[in-house]
């Protein structure tokens, strides 16, 4: 096999596979690499699979007549000793080698790993059909190339399975080599795979793996390949275990019992591997018959709590925070919204415009101020002698909020909890912009601004306030002037941004003094 299969090595007695199978009998083989001798045998003398019954020396008497095929590959030197095979048999000449990829032969021997009763037959099907030219049979679209490829997958699964739950038990320094015992029933015969994955893990430390069919002893230099020497987990039991056990039963709480993500986490039947295995159902039953309710009444009725005010902002998990306007997921508004719409403007500007939110056109184009507020904001800024591009705009909630109105998107006020989400983006353009006036467009933005509900636009307007080191002026809303009614309504609002816009020029140059926090 493309380099890695010798000629048949059997016992003095033993015939070659193809005069068994001539001969009606079976080939009894335990182990890949005596598996890999007999079918190189039959391939070289063309002996199809249907003519071919394998098993293993544990089958019952029935076939018991045929011979044993055990041993390892032999080496180059000792091949050069065995005697030369016939060139010709009574069918006809011999046929070459076969020759198999690396990668076949790799899988067949995972597969040879898999506990199912016709794996023999079935790898010697496989090896058969590569060697007829059906190269489709490695693959997952072939019958028989999804089988193989469960098969390989099913070990590679227990031998992960394997790593993860075989649990060791300490035993006294008194007793001897080995130091850490473990008792393991596998699925599938992987215990050499997993021995080498300790070997590298534990080091010089001794111990011992033991399964109901084999077992492996490491001392540090030299692992050691048995039959069965523990009856089952009973036998390794120590006072360590009884420890563990205990200690189990104490920080186990019905109370948070899960049993569906139990079985996710650890199958069932992989309890059986676990220490704590002998307790579990019986804890998951008491859970089930009411212990999940009072599990932990009376320990918690005993302590004594004691009361910690605390903010409620203050009381948040830390979380990371979004780099990104876009990626932002700080309150549910994001859901709704077409895209997030930041500020715009010069980047060092004198005086910020703070509005309450986006609008529909803002939504849509990802611009502030852009719909018909914008344009009456444009007007504000002639009327009041001000250039409109030295401003820069924004809002105090980043994502549009809205409610459906037939096919229109109607605004509706955020609530506070999404204005506080918004700080974070108003601090970082505060801290980039650095304004010396904010002009607070409407009540929900000199909230925000000032970081307290306790406010109202009706005692601010006109009246210029001192916060953190910045003047605060507070006017009307442009939307305001646009839907109040009456056109001398319309009119005095229109005036009292004016005035409000003049009054953030004139603060401008004023010294702002020691700040006085609003």
């Amino acid at each position: 096999m493309a380099g890695t299969a010798g000629r048949l090595m059997a016992a003095p007695s033993a015939r070659l596979a193809d005069e068994l199978v001539r001969a009606g009998q079976p080939l009894l083989v335990e182990t890949f690499a005596a598996w890999r001798e007999a079918a190189r045998d039959l391939l070289v003398h063309g002996i199809p699979p249907e003519q071919v019954t394998w098993g293993t020396p544990h089958m019952d008497d029935l076939l018991a007549g045929g011979d044993l095929f055990s041993g390892a590959p032999p080496t180059a030197e000792a091949s050069d000793n065995l005697p030369t095979p016939p060139t010709e048999t009574p069918t006809g000449p011999l046929r070459p080698a076969p020759h198999i990829p690396r990668s076949l032969l790799e899988m067949l021997q995972s597969a040879a790993c898999c506990r199912v009763p016709d794996r023999w037959a079935f790898l010697y099907r496989v090896i058969w059909r590569w060697q007829q030219g059906e190269h489709d049979v490695q693959s997952p679209a072939d019958e028989d190339g999804a089988r193989l490829h469960a098969m390989v997958k099913a070990v590679h699964r227990e031998e992960h399975d394997m790593h993860a739950y075989i649990r060791f038990r300490e035993r006294p320094e008194s007793a001897g080599p080995p130091r850490f015992v473990a008792w393991y029933e596998p699925r599938h015969d992987v215990l050499p795979q997993v021995a080498e994955h300790f070997m590298s893990r534990m080091g010089k430390v001794s111990w011992m793996i033991a399964t109901p069919g084999a077992s492996v002893l490491w001392d540090g230099h030299t692992l050691h390949n048995t039959g069965p020497l523990v009856r089952d987990a009973a036998d390794l039991e120590d006072t360590g275990e009884a420890l563990w056990l205990t200690y189990y039963r104490s920080v186990f709480n019905p109370a948070r019992l899960n049993t569906d993500v139990m079985h996710q986490h650890i199958p069932s039947h992989r309890w059986k591997n676990l220490p704590e295995a002998k307790i579990v159902p019986q804890m998951v039953s008491e859970a089930a018959r009411g212990a999940r309710k009072v599990g932990q009444y009376e320990a918690v009725g005993q302590r004594k709590g004691t009361t910690i005010p605390i903010a409620p902002e203050d009381a948040q998990p830390e979380r990371q925070q979004p780099s990104k306007l876009d990626e932002c997921r700080r309150c549910e508004l994001w859901q709704f919204a077409t895209q997030a719409v930041g500020g715009d403007g010069p980047k060092r500007a004198k005086i910020m415009f703070v509005g309450e939110q986006p609008g529909d056109q803002e939504d849509l184009a990802g611009q502030p101020f852009v719909g018909p507020a914008g344009k009456l904001l444009d007007r504000v800024c002639e009327a009041a002698g001000v250039d409109r591009d030295t401003i820069y705009v924004t809002n105090a909630v980043k994502h549009f909020k809205w409610e459906p109105r037939g096919k229109r998107r109607l605004h509706k006020t955020p609530v506070q909890r999404e204005i506080e989400a918004c700080h974070y983006w108003l601090d970082k353009e505060l801290a980039s912009v650095k304004p010396t006036v904010i002009v607070a467009l409407g009540a929900t933005a000199l909230k925000s601004v000032l970081r307290t509900a306790s406010v109202t636009l009706k005692d601010s307007l006109g009246k210029p306030l001192r916060h953190e080191g910045r003047w605060v002026v507070t006017t009307y809303h442009p939307s305001y002037v646009l839907r109040v009614p009456g056109e001398d309504a319309k009119r005095a609002a229109f005036d009292t941004m004016v005035e409000g816009l003049k009054l953030a020029h004139d603060l401008l140059n004023r010294p702002i003094g020691t700040p006085d926090e609003a």
